[in-house]
């Protein structure tokens, strides 16, 4: 499992656990005064809340195919910051690209993300979303531990554990990454994409082709 996620930000076997139905953010929210348990309790309920509502859009068989795709990614760009996770993904290239090249990355990884997360959506309809609990990393950074449950496997082998990193620095809470099976899904990224400009002398815009390629392959 984990040198298939290793290799899933360059190939289309990406997100086949990873793809997660993702929800409409919560409205801003002050955090200010409130203590790491009760702050871990409001990430709890935003990430089951919202996951839901995402889990719901892709159990609507009354939907088109387009129409869960067009809603699926209203939710997921409501539910994550994904402008946030792909200036992560750069690594220590952010420092040094153009500021026209990261803010045409943010728009490839953004597209790539969302088509990416939207071809396997189809493999989680039916499922059920748990959580089991939360860890407090800081005062505004959560990890909040679920679990996938499919009510039709009958394998007797256990749900699926996704956990979301939750931040509440901006003022309302945030995903910015997540874990399957305890691969977080962001780190993986920024290994393989620094890997990639690494080997290509840094150039970002090169990457930002290779993510627009992919793009439109898992658009197919």
């Amino acid at each position: 499992m984990a040198e298939r996620l290793a290799m899933a930000s360059m190939n289309k076997n990406l997100p086949r656990r990873g793809v997660l139905a993702l929800g409409l953010a919560l409205g801003a929210m002050s955090w200010m005064g409130l203590p790491a348990f009760a702050a871990g309790s409001v990430a709890e309920n935003f990430v089951e809340k919202n996951v839901q509502k995402g889990l719901a859009v892709l159990n609507n068989k009354s939907l088109s195919t387009e129409q869960r795709r067009t809603q699926f990614e209203t939710l997921l760009l409501g539910l994550t910051d994904l402008k946030r996770i792909a200036d992560f993904t750069l690594g220590q290239y952010r420092r040094t690209a153009s500021p026209a090249d990261v803010a045409a990355f943010e728009a490839a990884f953004q597209n790539y993300a969302v088509a990416v997360y939207q071809s396997y959506f189809a493999n989680y309809a039916g499922q059920t979303l748990k959580v089991t609990g939360s860890q407090a990393r800081s005062a505004d950074d959560f990890i909040v531990q679920t679990v996938l449950i499919n009510p039709g496997d009958r394998s007797g082998q256990p749900p699926l554990q996704v956990d979301f990193r939750v931040r509440t620095d901006t003022g309302k809470p945030t995903v910015t990454d997540f874990s399957v099976s305890g691969i977080f899904l962001a780190l993986e990224e920024r290994d393989q994409f620094t890997s990639f400009l690494g080997q290509n002398g840094g150039n970002v815009r090169l990457l930002i082709t290779h993510l627009n390629d992919l793009a439109k392959q898992f658009k197919n």
